[in-house]
């Protein structure tokens, strides 16, 4: 027996499944739609470059659909998570998020001195002196093990251009 304060607990176990098996299907439509693009017919040399993916973007909708449909079918009405958990889940999601949006603007080494230097001082509480060692430490390690000594060049931004990195 479900009260009201449970129910109030966070989303239901079958609404995310079904939600995230529609997400899904969603990637699958667009894989299928740039693979249509690309030409998923048989050319002179083989297949076209749409050709394998367009089979797999049918595959990856056809999947959902199914599993949304047993997440319809389903009666476990339990709650996935109480909304304080998700709201944990989305302090780290949001951030990354913008992190990866932001890294073709700024490029990589800026992004993570600034990602790096947020997750340090506003969840782990690091002390200042901590937080920069780390967050300029570890982008500066970065750029000579790939950069330098693997000659892997990483998405740079205004600054590095500048700095001719």
């Amino acid at each position: 027996m479900t009260t009201n304060s449970s129910r109030a607990a966070g989303p239901r176990h079958k609404m995310v499944e079904a939600g995230v098996a529609l997400l899904i299907a969603l990637f699958g439509i667009v894989v299928i739609i740039g693979s249509v693009k690309a030409g998923i017919n048989w050319g002179a040399e083989g297949p076209r470059a749409g050709f394998f993916p367009f089979y797999i973007g049918i595959f990856i909708v056809v999947s959902s659909v199914i599993n949304l449909w047993h997440a319809l079918r389903e009666d476990n009405d339990e709650p996935f998570a109480e909304w304080g958990q998700l709201r944990q889940v989305m302090s780290v999601v949001v951030p990354t998020a913008i992190y990866v949006g932001a890294m073709p603007f700024t490029g990589l080494y800026v992004a993570s001195v600034i990602f790096i230097g947020w997750f340090m001082r506003w969840l782990g509480k690091y002390s200042w002196l901590t937080v920069l060692g780390v967050a300029f430490g570890m982008p500066i390690v970065t750029y000579f093990i790939f950069e330098r000594w693997f000659l892997v060049p990483l998405p740079k931004g205004p600054l590095e251009e500048w700095l001719g990195l």
